[in-house]
């Protein structure tokens, strides 16, 4: 009997928000382009992805010109690709479809680049501040915006040449386990309202956003020397030394936000 009260309390809340005049929520469809930033000067970006977001969003006026936002959406093919200067054992944890591509020290060679498409569900928040109403128009800025995101699919491409000068590639691979479940960003956006009548108005809006922390795991290695051939040209046999590959890596974005607000 308590659950079924506090269920039907949640839900008057919640019909209560969304028919304030407080209250406004609205649907958004947002292309994107996102990169990567490598702490290590021997990882380098060398490519991006173009992606998209779509998602709910409220907002609460605490104030005529001020709210709280916040919302649920997928960001889908974010990430971006990175150059390696020094091969390795990058996808360590993965499954990958070839093995050999993760097994031994050293199965990806110098120069490997490898592409991250990652799909996330975000939750951001916000503080939102606008303009007064100047004929249709009203302009507006999201400062800050802190979104969490949860990993829901992770997929990777791999593209080099080996010592032999024979060519690796392999696309569309799982590497899930590879890259970290959760991602905490900020960012900072700004844009323009345009109504279309007393209760529902056009958005666009562009935005910015970086994350906070590394997101992949940090179980890589790279193979720095070699020690061991074994005496044959087979290069899944050889000895190397190495170390964890610990570089943080962060996915930025650029967004042009499309919507509609009630």
């Amino acid at each position: 009997m308590k659950k079924i009260v506090l269920q039907a309390a949640f839900f008057i809340f919640l019909q209560t928000l969304m028919f304030s005049q407080d209250f406004r929520f609205g649907f958004q469809v947002s292309p994107n382009r996102t990169w990567i930033n490598s702490s290590d000067n021997t990882i380098n970006a060398v490519g991006g992805n173009t992606g998209l977001k779509l998602g709910v969003v409220g907002e609460y006026y605490f104030d005529e010109r001020y709210a709280i936002t916040a919302g649920l959406g997928f960001a889908f093919n974010q990430g971006g690709t990175l150059k390696h200067d020094t091969g390795g054992n990058l996808f360590s944890e993965s499954d990958l479809s070839n093995p050999n591509l993760n097994m031994g020290d050293k199965p990806l060679p110098d120069g490997v680049e490898l592409t991250y498409k990652i799909q996330y569900v975000e939750i951001p928040v916000a503080l939102k501040m606008r303009t007064d109403e100047m004929g249709y128009f009203r302009y507006f800025a999201e400062i800050p915006i802190f979104p969490t995101a949860i990993r829901t699919q992770a997929r990777g491409n791999i593209k080099g040449v080996d010592s032999q000068g024979i060519s690796i590639k392999s696309e569309d691979l799982d590497i899930n386990k590879d890259v970290t479940l959760f991602s905490f960003s900020w960012g900072i956006g700004a844009g323009v309202e345009y109504s279309i009548s007393s209760n529902t108005a056009l958005v666009a809006g562009l935005y910015f956003q970086n994350q906070l922390i590394d997101f992949t795991d940090n179980s890589a290695t790279k193979a720095t020397e070699l020690l061991d051939d074994m005496g044959t040209d087979d290069l899944s046999d050889d000895m190397w030394k190495t170390e964890p590959e610990d570089a943080s890596s962060k996915i930025g974005a650029i967004t042009l936000r499309l919507g509609v607000l009630f």
